[in-house]
């Protein structure tokens, strides 16, 4: 009998599989159609201080081994989702789930982060200093480490829970981001974020989305994902929240080899919603495929 359990940031998880922010909204959704306890935990849809209509259509374009999207972190704000998401939520989910925050300052961050600290239910912040699809924020923030280990001190000030930065991919050392985001007292980092990228309508001779460029998710970007994450766990003692183009059991024990200690399923679950939870499924049979018997000593086996 194998063992899919892992810890992460001291909350031990049934298995590493987490639907990531932006996927699988906050969980409603998904809930009506299986019973999502079964997953590790799930990141809910990235939450800012105001409510946010996100970027104009179109905003999502399909390309041959991925997607790409602009949203924009379209969100009804953090007021309504302590109001209205986290309630329901709680209903349908019984486990820890992970809070995706992101903001246009670093008091932005601070204070959302602050408005959830006395909220049930929530394990871990995922803060997103790496969003390639918002103006004056977002990856900014993720691209410079001075920045980054500045917002993750706010954020580490704002809360006693376990916080998490979750990194951008379009940068040239990201290791030296998560060294930094470390050193400023990060209990973990999330990657990669979607790659920068683009579409050209040749009828309209314009590019594709509205905002000119999106963020390419899907089977593309995994090499660069176990690239980065190899590249990152080398770099930090803390642990990593892998993903990118996983939509497979085999692609979350290439992660966990990588340095994974959980791995987040995205856009998969936008092309299939029982993605994760096949995933779930298949994780026992591809252990004993392998001979891996206790998932967490997995990680970083590659190194």
């Amino acid at each position: 009998m194998v063992n899919t359990k892992v810890t992460l940031c001291g909350v031990e998880l049934d298995n590493p599989i987490i639907p990531a922010s932006g996927t699988f909204g906050y969980g409603q959704e998904f809930a009506a159609l299986y019973d999502i306890n079964c997953l590790g935990s799930f990141s809910f849809k990235g939450t800012t201080l105001e409510p946010r209509f996100g970027n104009p259509t179109p905003r999502i374009a399909e390309t041959a081994a991925g997607m790409l999207n602009s949203v924009g972190l379209q969100n009804p704000g953090v007021e309504a989702v302590i109001q209205q998401e986290l309630p329901k939520l709680r209903q349908v989910f019984h486990k820890q789930v992970m809070a995706n925050i992101s903001g246009f300052s670093v008091a932005e961050y601070a204070e959302v982060a602050s408005r959830l600290e006395d909220q049930p239910g929530i394990g871990w912040l995922e803060v997103n200093i790496s969003c390639p699809n918002v103006h004056g924020g977002g990856m900014s923030f993720g691209a410079d480490p001075a920045m980054a280990a500045q917002v993750t001190q706010a954020v580490r000030r704002a809360t006693k829970r376990p916080i998490l930065m979750k990194l951008s991919p379009n940068v040239t050392d990201i290791a030296a981001i998560a060294r930094a985001c470390q050193e400023a007292g990060a209990d973990g980092v999330s990657l990669i974020n979607t790659l920068l990228a683009m579409r050209i309508d040749l009828k309209r001779r314009r590019p594709v989305l509205s905002n000119g460029t999106g963020g390419l998710s899907g089977p593309a970007v995994k090499p660069v994902a176990v690239r980065m994450i190899y590249q990152v766990y080398e770099a930090v003692s803390i642990p990593i929240v892998g993903m990118g183009g996983v939509s497979t059991a085999e692609d979350v024990l290439e992660l966990m080899l990588a340095g994974a200690t959980a791995v987040e399923v995205g856009a998969a679950n936008l092309t299939d919603p029982f993605a994760s939870k096949k995933i779930v499924e298949e994780l026992p049979r591809a252990m004993e495929k392998y001979g891996v018997e206790n998932l967490s000593e997995l990680i970083g086996g590659a190194h």
